[in-house]
C-alpha cells in the first residue's frame, strides 16, 4: 500500500530564543515567511494528501490576512496550537483524514530540508513504523555544570535529530496516550515517546544544512545554505517573479 501521509508543521511556539519583534516562524528568508516556505516542502508531494499548520492563536488574524491565500493554494489546514509541542501534535491528530497512514511533523523554522531528505525518510518510516532525520555531531561536546566543564563528551555514535520525523499513525497515538502528560513540556521531539514504547526509530542521516532557524544569525545562515540549491523545476508558466523567490 502506498504511504498517505499527513504533515504537521509546528509554528505555534513562543519562539522566545529568537527574540526581536517578530518570532522566527514568521521571519523572512530569501523574501518569504520561514513558515511558508516549509509548507511549500510538502505542497507538492504525491504521498502528502494532508498538511496541517499550527499556528499561536495570537497570531490568527495576522496570518490569515498575510498569507490566507497562499495556504489556501496549498490546500493547508491552519489550526490553533496549544501551549506546548505535545498539544499541537496532538491537536492535529485529532483534525487527520481516515485514510492517512503516515504521519510527518516538521519545525516550521526547519525550511532548508531536502526533498529528497524528505523522501527517504518517509520509505524508512514506511518499512519500519518510525523513522526521522538526523544528523552526525562533529563538535567536541563538553558536559558543564556551574559554568565548569565536568567532563568532555564522547561524540562517538551521536546524532542531532531533525525534523521532519515520521511515524505510522496508529503508532504515534498509542506513544501519546501512554505520554506521561505532566512533563509534555520537557519533550523536544517525538521519537522520544516512540521510544518509550519500545520500537526502534530508523534514522536517515543529513548534515548540519538541513538547519532549524532558533537566532537571528541563523537567517542568513539558511539564506545561504538555500542559494547553493538548484532551483525548482516547475511545470507551466511561473509569472516572472518565480525565480527571483529563490
Amino acid at each position: 500500500m502506498s504511504a498517505k501521509v499527513a504533515a504537521i508543521i509546528c509554528a505555534a511556539g513562543p519562539a522566545k530564543r529568537f527574540g526581536g519583534k517578530r518570532k522566527k516562524q514568521f521571519v523572512e528568508v530569501g523574501g518569504r515567511a520561514v513558515f511558508l516556505k516549509s509548507v511549500e516542502l510538502f505542497a507538492n508531494r504525491e504521498d502528502v494528501s494532508q498538511i496541517l499548520l499550527g499556528i499561536p492563536a495570537e497570531d490568527e488574524e495576522i496570518i490569515n490576512i498575510r498569507w490566507g491565500a497562499n495556504l489556501s493554494l496549498f490546500k493547508t489546514k491552519v489550526f490553533l496550537g496549544g501551549a506546548t509541542r505535545f498539544e499541537t501534535v496532538n491537536k492535529a491528530l485529532g483534525l487527520l483524514k481516515d485514510d492517512i497512514n503516515l504521519v510527518a511533523i516538521h519545525d516550521a523554522a526547519r525550511c532548508c530540508v531536502t526533498a529528497g531528505w524528505i523522501d527517504g525518510v518517509i520509505k524508512a518510516a514506511e518499512k519500519t513504523g518510525a523513522a526521522i532525520l538526523a544528523c552526525p555531531v562533529t563538535a567536541t561536546l563538553k558536559e558543564v555544570k556551574d559554568g565548569v566543564i565536568v567532563k568532555t563528551v564522547d561524540r562517538n555514535g551521536l546524532y542531532e535529530a531533525q525534523t521532519p520525523q515520521v511515524f505510522e499513525v496508529n503508532l504515534l497515538k498509542q506513544s501519546r496516550e501512554k505520554a506521561d502528560k505532566a512533563n509534555a513540556d520537557k519533550i523536544t521531539d517525538d521519537s522520544q515517546l516512540i521510544e518509550a514504547l519500545g520500537h526502534k526509530v530508523a534514522i536517515v542521516e543529513t548534515d548540519s544544512s538541513n538547519i532549524k532557524i532558533t537566532h537571528p544569525a541563523d537567517v542568513a545562515i539558511a539564506e545561504a545554505i538555500l542559494k547553493t540549491r538548484p532551483i525548482p523545476k516547475k511545470e507551466g508558466y511561473d509569472g516572472p517573479f518565480y525565480e527571483a523567490q529563490w
